[in-house]
């Protein structure tokens, strides 16, 4: 018998003071979908998920959830009254046995469940929502940006827990390798429409203009056939006026269906402008050392950086990549050594906590009260790269409605806020580009933007980011800080240092690690890690489960007749064999590694 939907939305129209959201929405969830959730910001990505979750009620149409089946849902901003800790919170529906869960989880995601609410900082909070979910494996997860304020080592432990989940999520993400990694499906907002399509995130560009040509050449067909029929009213109706009533009732109806057609918006004019030229040297650290208490940041490290660099840095979070870049721009002093800045430095800087953005400003005044941006005598108007605009016009550029202009920053959701910093960057003139985490709550094709005008702007970068996939296609040079002071210098981006990296342990949140938070990084008795304890309890049944699968492909393969008789057959077998005997090797591999290490400390 077939198993019902997971989820089921049939009808669904919701509108919010406005145009709608969505109308007449139907969409299924089946057990084992892995949906990337993808579209521009604002496009109602979040409201979706919300109403999936029950947590909107639609104003027409039926959510229905399969009986005995669960869904949870991790939010961007997670509530957590009634808790007292991050460790409370987390394992509040969960059972005695299931809490090495959570211990397990806090390890690969870096937060310490003692920590209190009241103190934590938004990303552990967040990291506190995704350890939560996943240990309480609902048949359902519903994702809102879970690699928001995640470093890569944490992504990378969270892309494996979707690979290795039974359960069926779907992910809102602007990370698009976790999405290629993870996702074997995409839905698709766009104007009001959820499209589906049934293959890996890698494809989605691909639908995508197919689907954007599609809608181009019906749009041409409908205008030549209006521009025909009109002519026809022009020049034929006088005479046949009686007889051809319906045709130009059919008429009306064409033009009735052209104007119903919704057409795309265009991306950001995002533009960067590379200010005057400056020295060929940009920046020179030479023995820069710094340390915060117990916690070193660098120890005799120098870089030199030159005209037209663009220079990445990674790390773990709380290694001090911040700190880092704000000493390689004299933005604060190191411990020892020295740092020399180049002549004719224009510096634009990206904030990750948009400090430079008041909530409680309008987005109107956030651009005219800044002094360089300010026109003389103008209140409606900045100065954007030297020529006059009004304010609303530029606002537009950066995809802000009119309505938009008055409202409080703090009504913007995040992606629109660091569009709105965005906009206030790329007004001015500059030659150093200083970019903290740019790509938080960014949607894909934004990135994409952002990506090109970097790739033409002529000025020095210098970024971090944990999106991998963005610093391949804009790093030149990988500065990793690997932790205790260590760090090394790659040529290119992530994956070009990705293999020769050395992970060594950091502090949590850049703040010295207390001895009464230490539970989840605290060995056990037999000197693994809860996450090693539990690993090496599954592992022998994974064996087992890796040999039985060798030992039917190995039946199936056995038959001289197959490869004549179905190549293709023969060549899947064939690879899936060679799959499942090199996974053989690394579980055995992996198990003696962790048995040697529980023996030795015993």
């Amino acid at each position: 018998m077939a198993r019902p939907p997971l989820l089921q939305l049939t009808g669904v129209s919701l509108t919010f003071g406005g145009d709608p959201v969505f109308s007449d929405l139907s969409l299924t969830v089946q057990p084992g979908d892995r949906l990337a959730l993808v579209g521009r910001n604002g496009s109602g990505k979040s409201t979706l998920m919300k109403v999936m979750a029950g947590l909107v009620e639609p104003d027409e149409g039926q959510r229905v959830i399969a009986p005995g089946d669960s869904v949870g849902y991790m939010e961007q901003e997670p509530e957590m009254a009634g808790a007292e800790t991050l460790g409370d919170y987390a394992t509040r529906d969960l059972g005695p046995s299931e809490l090495w869960r959570i211990e397990a989880a806090a390890e690969g995601l870096k937060f310490d469940p003692a920590t209190t609410v009241d103190e934590a900082s938004g990303g552990e909070r967040r990291r506190a929502a995704l350890a939560k979910i996943i240990a309480e494996a609902p048949d359902l997860m519903l994702l809102d940006e879970p690699t928001n304020h995640l470093d890569i080592e944490a992504i990378e432990w969270l892309e494996r827990q979707l690979s290795e989940t039974r359960a069926a999520f779907i992910m809102i993400s602007h990370d698009r390798a976790i999405l290629k990694a993870a996702a074997r499906g995409t839905l698709w907002i766009d104007r009001g429409v959820v499209r589906r399509q049934d293959r890996g995130f890698g494809d989605f560009e691909a639908w995508q203009e197919k689907i954007w040509a599609e809608e181009d050449e019906a749009r041409h067909k409908l205008d030549r056939k209006i521009k025909a029929e009109a002519r026809w009213a022009v020049e034929g109706i006088s005479a046949r006026r009686k007889r051809n009533q319906g045709r130009v009732r059919a008429l009306q109806a064409l033009r009735l269906e052209r104007a119903a057609l919704i057409r795309r918006e265009g991306g950001a004019a995002m533009t960067l402008s590379s200010g005057p030229k400056g020295g060929k040297r940009v920046i020179e650290a030479r023995g820069l050392s710094k340390s915060f208490a117990d916690q070193v940041i660098c120890k005799d490290f120098s870089l030199r950086v030159m005209r037209g660099d663009r220079i990445s840095l990674v790390g773990p979070n709380g290694v001090g990549k911040t700190t880092l870049i704000e000493m390689l721009t004299g933005r604060m002093v190191p411990d020892a050594g020295k740092v020399v800045l180049g002549a004719g430095l224009e510096m634009a800087v990206f904030d990750q906590r948009r400090a430079a953005l008041d909530p409680e400003a309008t987005l109107w005044e956030s651009l005219t009260g800044d002094k360089a941006m300010r026109v003389s005598g103008r209140a409606d108007q900045v100065m954007v790269r030297g020529v006059p605009r009004h304010v609303v016009g530029y606002l537009k550029d950066f995809l802000f409605s009119e309505a938009q202009a008055r409202a409080p920053v703090r009504s913007l959701s995040g992606g629109e806020k660091a569009r709105l910093l965005l906009a206030r960057i790329m007004a001015k003139p500059a030659n150093l580009l200083v970019l903290d985490e740019p790509t938080n709550d960014l949607d894909v094709e934004t990135l994409d933007l952002l990506q090109e005008e970097l790739d033409r702007f002529e000025g020095t970068v210098l970024l971090v980011s944990h999106d991998r996939d963005f610093l391949d296609r804009v790093a030149t040079v990988t500065v990793a800080m690997e932790g205790r002071g260590r760090i090394v210098v790659h040529a290119g981006g992530w994956s070009d240092y990705a293999p020769k990296r050395r992970l060594v342990e950091a502090p949590v949140a850049n703040k010295p690690v207390r001895e009464a938070r230490a539970a989840p990084s605290r060995k056990a008795e037999t000197g693994l890690t809860f996450t090693e304890k539990h690993r090496l309890k599954e592992l022998p049944s994974e064996i087992d489960r890796i040999e039985a699968e060798i030992g039917k492909l190995n039946d199936l393969l056995s038959d001289p007749d197959l490869f004549k008789r179905e190549p293709i057959k023969f060549e899947k077998a064939s690879a899936a064999l060679a799959e499942r005997q090199a996974r053989l090797s690394a579980a055995e591999e992996e198990w003696l590694v962790l048995e040697e290490k529980a023996e030795a400390g015993a």
